[in-house]
């Protein structure tokens, strides 16, 4: 059985957490499936809005489907989840990030 297939199976017998949703958006987004992987992302944020790993990895996957200004609204939110849980190097990694897409896209903010 792949990973993300047990994964699936844990969520559907009801053990839905931020962790096994930030999973599911791992597998999907290493799959290539970054719409699937955006939808389990956003669950594990809204599950655990402090979970900075998580918004990193939503950004990335809002970004692979094309949606720039959801990924750098995901990624000054996950920034600022960072900073607050101390987790300097996953900021610094956003920030980066954040600074490429509002280069990419003049005027956004």
């Amino acid at each position: 059985m792949h990973p993300s297939q047990r994964l699936e199976a844990l969520l559907a017998s009801g053990k839905d957490s931020a962790l096994l949703r930030f999973g599911l958006g791992m597998h999907y987004l290493k799959a290539g499936d970054a719409a699937r992987a955006a939808e389990h992302l956003k669950s594990a944020v809204a599950q655990d809005p402090r979970y900075s790993a998580a918004w990193k990895l939503l950004g990335r996957a809002l970004e692979s489907v094309g949606d720039a200004q959801g990924a750098m609204q995901a990624y000054r939110t996950g920034i600022a989840a960072a900073e607050e849980r101390g987790d300097k190097q996953v900021a610094r990694e956003m920030a980066v990030f954040l600074k490429r897409l509002e280069r990419a896209a003049p005027g956004a903010s």
